[in-house]
């Protein structure tokens, strides 16, 4: 296999455990643990489902790292196209993941106030998720900035259909206008919702491109042989 579609490959799995993680920790978990109007009932719920809360932790920690390693990768496949903007996506996934970090420590801290109470336990919790979901939404600005040099990607390496680039492009504003959207005008969720829909498509567009095809077979040929993504040093035994 050539070493391109190997690393193109490679950066479609993280990311598609990237998306697993993100929908299970996000629409799956935290849903069933928070009560966003009700402390003492999210404080029962922690306390009764102290394993799933620790599952959560553990999900969250899993976005951390496939994002980190995803942005690592997307640099490594798209720095012969562009060095400047695959450096912005590996940067900005990275910000990213720190954010995400930052929420499954105050979901760790949440687990172990309600497990062993320390003065209003219930009011602390709720302060902790509350936090910890701010952490995802303002850490979704830079989700929504490494989707824009993505698609520029995609667009100068011809290596993949340019409809894909530009909807990663228009799906990364779209996702920028969004968290703004939401803090400014948090009646209007419905338009935040629609903004991230672009974003959300052209991702498992992207997601299923590069598992399947890699690259396009063209982009192989015309690949001068000194630009070829090259593979993992390996260390020589003496």
């Amino acid at each position: 296999m050539h070493p391109l579609i190997r690393s193109a490959r490679t950066t479609g799995l993280l990311y598609l455990g990237l998306a697993i993680s993100g929908v299970l920790g996000s629409l799956l978990i935290r849903p069933r643990l928070f009560v966003a109007d009700d402390p003492t009932a999210t404080l029962a719920r922690l306390v009764e489902h102290e394993s799933l809360a620790r599952t959560g932790i553990a999900v969250e920690l899993l976005v951390v790292l496939t994002q980190a390693l995803t942005a690592v990768l997307f640099y490594r496949l798209f720095r012969t196209a562009d060095p400047v903007a695959a450096g912005s996506i590996a940067a900005f996934g990275l910000v990213n993941a720190v954010a995400i970090l930052a929420s499954a420590a105050l979901l760790a801290s949440a687990v172990t106030v309600a497990t062993d109470p320390i003065g209003d336990a219930a009011a602390t919790v709720q302060l902790l998720y509350v936090l910890s979901g701010d952490l995802w939404g303002v850490g979704a600005l830079f989700f929504g900035l490494w989707l824009i040099p993505m698609g520029w990607c995609v667009l100068r390496s011809r290596w993949m259909p340019r409809p894909l680039g530009w909807l990663l492009v228009a799906g990364g504003v779209g996702y920028l206008l969004s968290v703004f959207i939401r803090y400014l005008a948090p009646q209007a969720a419905v338009v935040a919702d629609v903004l991230v829909l672009p974003s959300t498509v052209g991702e498992f567009w992207l997601i299923g491109y590069l598992l399947v095809r890699g690259v396009s077979p063209h982009a192989i040929d015309e690949l001068p042989r000194d630009t070829a993504v090259p593979p993992l040093p390996t260390r020589s035994r003496a």
